[in-house]
């Protein structure tokens, strides 16, 4: 008898044959009961697109030409958290989380590594204390810096380190934010960024602030700013550097009262100081995205369909569409993707 996972493997596959056609030039089918959670791009354009019920990536090429990469669970797999490539080394980092609703097994929360052409394990990093691996970023000499959502704190892994070892630990940061907890853990950092010798982060609560931590000389985590916003942030959940002092914001409002409420916002930071565009609203819990060649790509993660059951994990629907959608979107006449 088949295997769930090898019975989920060959859906994908008929499904992914027959979808193929209907990619088009602003949105792209994703494979059912994907429930995506992070996007990431190639310079080229191909998208990343990771499954949190999966435990899986999905990858399309410019032309809609979809395969999944990683197949459901590969590597110890899980919850698939935030991607982020690194084509310098032809490397697809994963967050892989332990919040269970998935299809596959669940395993102790770790940073995964796979190949960028073929998506075969090569790597994985469980994090130090039951830390859960939230977010990433990669800098241009191939370390990683990730959002440990479990702990106040950001781990980072160089190119020959054998483990994620602790950056920044920084209780005081989170010391006035609302507490928000799900299995018994509170809920830390969430998204993360880089702007040359600076990182942004963001909370899982919805707070009207980010904060920015300088990266010395030395590589150590220097002084941290807490940039003040115009409004809350409805739950920032991905950042991604437009580029410098501007971001863009996917607050998907994952832990808000009322669905279709998740904004995608442009930042703009003169200094410390905040201006908030919002570019798409109206979305069901928009918790990633990213631009590329002249588009700003997302997606609707649709969570509250997994909470609501998530002590009936047998009744999550498991035939609702996902998309990836875009919208043109240029920066300043450019049209290199940005990550």
């Amino acid at each position: 008898m088949q295997s769930r996972n090898a019975v989920c493997i060959t859906l994908l596959a008929g499904w992914l044959t027959s979808a193929a056609t209907l990619a088009a030039a602003n949105a792209h089918m994703l494979p059912p009961d994907w429930y995506p959670e992070s996007v990431a791009a190639a310079r080229d354009g191909t998208l990343y697109v990771g499954s949190w019920r999966q435990g899986a990536v999905v990858r399309i090429r410019p032309d809609g030409a979809t395969r999944v990469l990683v197949p459901p669970g590969r590597g110890g797999l899980a919850n698939t958290q935030g991607i982020a490539v690194d084509e310098a080394r032809h490397t697809l980092w994963v967050c892989s989380g332990n919040l269970g609703l998935t299809t596959v097994p669940a395993t102790p929360s770790a940073l995964k590594r796979y190949d960028l052409a073929t998506g075969q394990a090569q790597a994985s990093y469980p994090l130090p204390d039951d830390g859960y691996c939230n977010d990433l970023v990669v800098d241009g000499a191939g370390t990683v810096y990730l959002t440990d959502s479990y702990h106040p704190r950001v781990l980072r892994l160089r190119p020959n380190d054998s483990a994620p070892a602790v950056w920044l630990e920084r209780p005081a940061l989170l010391a006035d934010s609302p507490r928000l907890e799900m299995n018994g853990k509170r809920f830390t950092f969430n998204g993360i960024a880089l702007d040359g010798d600076r990182l942004y982060l963001s909370a899982v609560a919805a707070v009207p602030w980010l904060w920015r931590i300088d990266i010395g000389q030395d590589g150590q985590a220097g002084p941290s700013t807490r940039l003040q916003m115009p409004r809350p942030l409805r739950n920032a959940d991905a950042l991604r550097m437009l580029g410098p002092g501007r971001l863009l914001v996917f607050e998907s409002n994952a832990f808000g009262d009322r669905r279709n409420e998740g904004v995608i916002t442009e930042l703009r930071l003169d200094g410390s100081q905040a201006t908030l565009h919002t570019l798409v609203q109206g979305l069901d819990a928009p918790s990633s995205g990213t631009y590329a060649r002249g588009r700003l790509w997302f997606i609707e993660s649709k969570y509250d369909l997994l909470l609501r059951h998530a002590q009936n994990p047998t009744a999550i629907p498991d035939q609702v569409p996902f998309t990836v959608q875009s919208i043109p979107f240029a920066i300043d006449g450019r049209h290199n993707p940005l990550n």
